[in-house]
């Protein structure tokens, strides 16, 4: 029986790796999710002793969500749709505050938006993601193009999610991301959203 998103031994490998080192500097994550459907958040706690580190996640995958819930701003989604960079920048700030616990919020705040397919939106095509991640003052974005049907694009939205928080913990890469071909074509661009 598979209880993870990822089936590779060693992507699993760097979800426990990463929710260990979460844990040794005493942070905590949340999670805001639209394409990928609460996959990142059920990744992440898949880990054993994952509770001292993952506050929770909302998955906000009506557009209206992400103003009611994650308070991304209204017109920004009503210019742009949901699948921007500012848009995943805002839902990584607005679900780090909603975690937030005896007035505290989550130390870091990751999004996911994007376009899964198998149909164009918003003039975008299938494989378009972005993952926004919000951690000690500075957001910013990451453009994924990625290859493949709806299944494998939400997967892989999740692979590149857990490499971009080993990212922001200042890791270097696993082994399984270092040797994913897939990986070297996503990132298309990364968009600095400034300080929260």
């Amino acid at each position: 029986m598979n209880d993870g998103v990822l089936n590779d031994d060693r992507d699993r490998d760097t979800t426990a790796r990463v929710v260990t080192e979460l844990i040794k500097r005493e942070l905590t994550i949340a999670c805001a999710e639209s394409l990928t459907g609460g996959l990142l958040v059920a990744e992440l706690i898949r880990v054993p002793g994952a509770s001292a580190a993952v506050r929770g996640g909302v998955v906000a995958y009506d557009t209206q969500l992400k103003h009611s819930l994650l308070h991304v701003d209204a017109k920004l989604l009503a210019d742009h749709g949901p699948v921007h960079p500012e848009v995943a920048c805002q839902m990584a700030v607005g679900v780090a505050r909603a975690a937030a616990v005896n007035g505290t919020n989550a130390d870091i705040g990751i999004a996911t938006t994007g376009v899964a397919g198998p149909d164009w939106q918003g003039g975008l095509r299938p494989g378009t993601v972005y993952i926004g991640l919000a951690f000690r003052g500075a957001v910013h974005a990451t453009k994924l193009a990625l290859p493949g049907d709806r299944a494998r694009v939400r997967v892989e939205t999740v692979r590149r999610a857990i490499r971009e928080i080993e990212i922001a913990l200042g890791l270097p890469p696993s082994s399984a991301q270092a040797d994913d071909s897939v990986q070297s074509d996503d990132s298309v661009q990364a968009d600095d959203c400034g300080n929260v």
